[in-house]
């Protein structure tokens, strides 16, 4: 099972205020201890959001919307993405996080689609297909390091 972690944002990491080095530290030993564990698969903190852009769907129409967004306890920081046997064990690997921020702070554990849960929906064709962009992903991963 695959999780998504993510780091609500805060109204520092809004502001762009870096960590301190002592929380970049604690933060480095965590992640190599997610990496000796082989369960993560990735994980990054993110720009504020005054440095992105949302894109609004309204049937064919696509409207650009450039940051800073409002409601700053509804945005993302930053996130993991991991591999465990459940969400239970998610939770427990997330109660051994530092805390992401000098101040309270709050992550959310989402679980991944698989291809298998969305069922009929999911032909053969389309897991085949799944199957072919894992596979060169993981190529162009590789090549990569």
């Amino acid at each position: 099972m695959r999780f998504m972690i993510i780091v609500k944002s805060t109204p520092d990491s809004e502001s762009g205020k870096l960590p301190s080095q002592q929380l970049m530290e604690d933060m480095g030993k965590f992640n190599e201890q997610l990496v000796n564990a082989g369960v993560l698969l990735a994980g990054e903190g993110l720009h504020p959001s005054a440095r992105g852009a949302r894109i609004r769907f309204e049937g064919s129409k696509r409207t650009v919307i450039d940051g800073p967004f409002a409601e700053t306890k509804e945005l993302i920081a930053g996130f993991w993405l991991i591999q465990v046997k459940s969400k239970e064990e998610a939770i427990e690997w997330m109660k051994r996080c530092p805390n992401p921020f000098d101040c309270d702070s709050e992550i959310e554990i989402r679980q991944v689609y698989e291809m298998e849960d969305f069922g009929a929906v999911a032909s053969p064709e389309l897991l085949e297909q799944e199957e072919r962009m894992r596979a060169k992903m993981a190529e162009q991963t590789a090549a990569a390091t």
